[in-house]
């Protein structure tokens, strides 16, 4: 499912999430585990950034 988010994000189960955004001007695909504070939710270690080129070559 997607989120509202400005980011396109989609919740794989509970906090696990899979973003697209810019980071240092340029884009990734962020496979991560968020955690919440204070009513955000806010990404967590364990996790890993791919740039679109290794997405791919899951697809």
């Amino acid at each position: 499912s997607r989120t509202d988010d400005k980011e396109p994000t989609w919740v794989l189960q509970g906090k696990k999430l899979v973003k697209v955004r810019e980071f240092k001007g340029k884009v990734y695909v962020d496979i991560r585990e968020f955690y919440e504070k204070n009513g955000a939710l806010l990404p967590g270690k364990k996790g890993i950034s791919l740039t679109p080129e290794q997405w791919r070559k899951l697809l």
